[in-house]
């Protein structure tokens, strides 16, 4: 218990800085809370929280319903384990207060078999502290019954143990997630590829953890998507991570500039990841493109990658060029504005900046201060319009 003595006491000096070495009681200084009100039962919990794991009253309170200790010995042998794995104060107060829980188990019995599982799967103890840090509840959840099973799932669709621990470091809390399981055997029984379940096990294990999946498959399916394409994947995540309202709202940005619902859902169809950009960034687009270049809103139907693309970046910079080519005659009426924008950065210079060699340097001076700055400057707006 000595070690952790001494993380009490950094936390009690950590506590003292964050009131401005105010020495007055904490408790009546910094909360409108009467500890008269503490079941008698829960004061040492709550009091226990308070001073040794940085709770508020108010939280300590609501967490004591999951706690029962009359003396500090078991938390603090918790609170202990942690420390000589390896964790912070800050990281065990993190830990503490996403899953309180954690204060009743047996550190040897329960706790250090995780710890031991991980190490063996090739995990360092940075990944681990990371890990637990992030996703707690892996720490209440059953070795055999729960985090060996969904461990072997992972592993089914991945290479190594080296891939399973990158997809842990992402998001642990998930292995313990009773839902996973049915909705992987879901997909599989819906045609969705392993290798895209294997994508949302190392990109997006959300989507994994969710409720009510089969209504979102029923939903893109009857929208046209092929359960058997990678974009399917891209599609659930969308429909899972945008709430309706947010939606709502992006659709509307699209429309301000012209499209109509059907036109939202052939750009979505076509690429999914359009619905995960911001509200601003759509409206950002859609003002250079049409404002400042005096191209047409519904030409980026045909290209709804480009919302994913950086504007000051490559939208910018390679559109700067194109305007400048249409204008001196170079670019054949009528030629794609949007193609150019796909290509990679060798390709594009190569096919439009110095294939014009009477104008290549000015080109290239248009295009390297675009990129430089990350915006247009005076000449290049003037060069758009």
């Amino acid at each position: 218990m000595k070690k952790f003595s001494t993380l009490r006491i950094l936390h009690h000096r950590h506590s003292l800085l964050n009131l401005n070495l105010n020495l007055n009681p904490p408790f009546s200084v910094c909360f409108n809370f009467n500890f008269a009100t503490v079941p008698h039962s829960h004061s040492f919990v709550v009091s226990y929280l308070v001073s040794t794991c940085g709770f508020s009253p108010e939280s300590a309170l609501s967490a004591s319903r999951y706690l029962r200790f009359e003396s500090s010995q078991k938390p603090d042998s918790v609170l202990a384990f942690l420390s000589t794995h390896g964790f912070s104060v800050s990281q065990i107060h993190t830990i503490v207060k996403r899953e309180c829980r954690i204060l009743r188990c047996d550190p040897d019995k329960v706790l250090l078999p995780k710890f031991l599982f991980l190490r063996s799967k090739g995990a360092s103890s940075a990944d681990i502290t990371h890990m637990i840090t992030t996703g707690p509840r892996f720490l209440l959840s059953s070795l055999d019954n729960h985090i060996v099973p969904a461990y072997l799932l992972i592993k089914s669709f991945v290479d190594s143990d080296k891939q399973v621990i990158t997809c842990l470091r992402r998001n642990l809390s998930f292995i313990a997630d009773n839902r996973v399981s049915s909705n992987v055997q879901l997909l599989l029984d819906n045609g969705v590829k392993r290798s895209s379940i294997a994508m949302m096990f190392s990109m997006w294990p959300s989507i994994l953890c969710s409720c009510n999946l089969s209504h979102t498959i029923s939903e893109l399916k009857q929208m046209g998507f092929d359960t058997s394409k990678t974009s399917f994947a891209v599609a659930m995540l969308a429909k899972k991570t945008v709430n309706k309202a947010k939606w709502g709202d992006k659709v509307e940005v699209f429309k301000k500039w012209g499209w109509s619902e059907e036109h939202v859902l052939v750009a979505f169809k076509k690429q999914p990841y359009c619905m995960l950009t911001s509200c601003e960034k759509i409206d950002a687009m859609f003002s250079f493109w049409v404002e400042v270049l005096g191209y047409s809103s519904l030409e980026l139907i045909k290209y709804p990658v480009i919302f994913q693309m950086s504007l000051p970046k490559r939208i910018v910079p390679r559109s700067l060029v194109l305007r400048f080519l249409d204008k001196e005659g170079l670019r054949k009426k009528g030629a794609s504005n949007g193609t150019p924008l796909l290509t990679t950065e060798n390709v594009f210079l190569k096919k439009f900046v110095y294939c014009f060699e009477k104008h290549s340097s000015q080109l290239l001076k248009i295009y390297e201060k675009s990129l430089n700055e990350g915006n247009p400057g005076e000449e290049e707006k003037n060069v758009c319009l």
